[in-house]
């Protein structure tokens, strides 16, 4: 498998209710974006890192890929007034010779070796897969006065993360089609599930979340120095 990782972290942080990007919060002392990079920088089966980003912080991105030697790190991509906007403006900068596409939050620092792999497997064999987790919680359906309509079976339910790994042709065809109907989706699953295709959801973990709010970054702290003593 070759590889290509495109990393968007070019949103606006606006949940985190500070005046820096979440990208630039340290952890344990190193900033999210560098603990996210160096992830992929340390697997094997990546090769090549590009990161989606707003012009504002590309400087300050630039010198996280050099202090932290990513060599990995291919290029930047601009950001879009969306996610999907964003991961695709990156899409057309994958190398020729990379026949997978990975699409990983910015924000999700914790992901690990396994997941990565595992999730990449599933994709060999699948074409495209996602790691996941099952849902602890009752989930609701509510409507616009706030009351429950359904409550949907806790069995059939998963929290899904990334990265969200996908066969090259198989992204490009679904991407096209997204571009000529005008449609967003939330995710890339998303997308490849409205235009046809499957997508099978390998063994992720309750560790690899992704940072949103000011109470995640100590919880990621502890997650952090939980798994080095691990």
């Amino acid at each position: 498998m070759k590889l290509s990782v495109i990393i968007p972290a070019a949103g606006s942080s606006s949940r985190m209710k500070a005046s820096q990007s979440k990208q630039l919060m340290k952890l344990c002392g190193v900033e999210v974006l560098a603990h996210t990079a160096l992830a992929f920088e340390r697997c094997d089966i990546v090769s090549e890192i590009i990161i989606v980003c707003r012009d504002e912080e590309r400087s300050e991105f630039e010198r996280l890929m050099k202090q932290y030697e990513i060599s990995k790190f291919k290029c930047f991509a601009p950001g879009g007034r969306s996610r999907q906007e964003s991961v695709f403006s990156a899409v057309p900068l994958v190398s020729q010779q990379c026949d997978y596409i990975a699409v990983h939050d910015g924000a999700r620092p914790l992901v690990s070796e396994s997941i990565i792999r595992r999730t990449a497997e599933a994709a060999e064999k699948y074409g495209a897969a996602a790691p996941g987790v099952p849902v602890k919680d009752t989930i609701k359906v509510i409507n616009n006065s706030g009351i429950i309509t359904a409550t949907p079976n806790r069995e059939s339910l998963a929290a899904i993360q990334t990265p969200q790994i996908f066969e090259k042709r198989m992204y490009l065809s679904a991407m096209k089609k997204a571009q000529q109907s005008g449609r967003e989706y939330t995710d890339d699953c998303a997308l490849i599930e409205q235009n046809g295709g499957e997508v099978f959801v390998s063994e992720g973990s309750y560790d690899n979340i992704k940072i949103t709010t000011a109470q995640d970054i100590p919880l990621a702290e502890r997650l952090m120095e939980g798994l080095k003593c691990e």
